[in-house]
């Protein structure tokens, strides 16, 4: 009973660990059409630098709907990951059509 006391006690003493969110991400097939200003689209905060941007939050939706949008708003990519979710060259082909 003792042992299981202090396993309890441990364990609610342990810090939660914080998950860093996936990694959402794209490069731009032209660094010209990248936007000079942070841009929101569908909740996630868009910023470039060059041919990379990057993006903070967003809503909850499947990576190939994200990647359209995107493309919709800055142009063609070559490569996109959205919340962890990298894109195949067949979903990008897609993406760009």
């Amino acid at each position: 009973m003792r042992a299981l006391l202090l396993a309890a006690a441990l364990f609610a003493a342990a810090p939660a660990v914080a998950q860093a969110p996936a990694a959402t991400s794209l490069t731009l097939a032209d660094a010209a059409k990248a936007p000079s200003r942070p841009t929101i689209i569908d909740g996630a905060r868009w910023s470039c630098e060059g041919a990379t941007c990057t993006a903070s939050g967003g809503t909850e939706q499947p990576a190939t709907r994200a990647c359209r949008r995107v493309v919709a708003k800055f142009g063609a990519v070559t490569a996109f990951s959205y919340k962890g979710v990298q894109l195949s060259a067949d979903d990008l082909a897609v993406c760009n059509a």
